[in-house]
């Protein structure tokens, strides 16, 4: 197919030869399978970030470091010079993710590239060889469910040892690859120990894999798996291979009213957007 005008740099930079076609276009980005010498990988081209609201980017990118004080001021003041520098920066995460989650061993796509805008990176396949599918667009078996949950959270214990949390993981940013799931998708990727709302972020991660997974295997729903994590990574006991039971006792204590009030929005806002994406599909 005709390439992308995005794509003519790349091409005209070596790192790609030819396009075969369009993969998926979302509101964050459209993706395109290429060719890059004997290998097939995906160009995933960001688009502008026109639809995400202003309290879910201060969420997620609270403590995120940028090049000076000018971006800075630019970024807070949103200008149009700041607003391109704020979608710079949500671009960037995702690539940084990448890369350091890779070499913590985390099932990721392998990122090769980025250029102007332009994320190159591994094309996850299924068993044929061909783009793998989404999570949400396969029926499980209660134990393959057992399975991919239990391999999932290994894979948040090992992002969390590497100082990430996803912030926005869920069925339909997993692809099911040959040999397991994948976690794709991460400009909204979180510094565990540098956002404040690092800890909701992870619990949520792990919520959304238990309600899911639970469909297909209900003893799932019973597991406090997310509480169990977060207070071994407070208490600098967690490890990339720590065995989890599934079982957490919540300690007694004052109830923070107005996080359990942000929880219950998020959790509202949350199910809109996943009944949102439903519709899309």
């Amino acid at each position: 197919m005709k390439a992308p005008k995005r794509l003519l740099s790349l091409i005209e930079e070596g790192l790609i030869d030819s396009v075969v076609r369009q993969l998926m276009s979302g509101k964050e980005a459209t993706v395109y399978v290429v060719r890059s010498g004997g290998d097939t990988l995906c160009a995933k081209i960001y688009k502008e970030a026109t639809q995400r609201s202003f309290r879910q980017a201060v969420d997620y990118t609270e403590n995120r470091k940028v090049r000076n004080s000018r971006q800075a001021r630019a970024m807070a003041k949103g200008t149009r010079y700041g607003r391109q520098q704020q979608e710079a920066v949500w671009q960037r995460a995702e690539v940084d993710a990448l890369y350091r989650l890779a070499d913590a061993g985390v099932r990721v796509p392998k990122p090769h590239n980025f250029l102007d805008g332009v994320l190159l990176m591994e094309l996850v396949a299924d068993a044929n060889g061909e783009a793998a599918p989404r999570l949400n667009d396969v029926a499980l078996r209660a134990e393959q469910a057992q399975e991919y949950h239990a391999m999932l959270l290994q894979q948040v214990v090992r992002m969390l040892c590497a100082g990430i949390i996803h912030g926005d993981l869920s069925e339909f940013n997993i692809l099911l690859a040959a040999d397991g799931p994948v976690i794709i998708d991460l400009p909204q990727a979180v510094d565990a120990a540098g956002n404040n709302h690092a800890c909701r972020m992870l619990l949520r991660d792990v919520g959304n894999l238990r309600d899911y997974f639970g469909r297909y295997a209900p003893e799932l729903l019973d597991t406090r798996y997310g509480p169990e994590i977060w207070d071994l990574y407070e208490r600098g006991a967690l490890t990339p291979d720590a065995a989890l039971t599934g079982h957490f006792e919540q300690k007694s204590g004052t109830v923070d009213l107005v996080s359990v009030m942000r929880e219950i929005d998020d959790a509202r806002a949350e199910e809109a957007a996943r009944l949102l994406r439903m519709q899309t599909i």
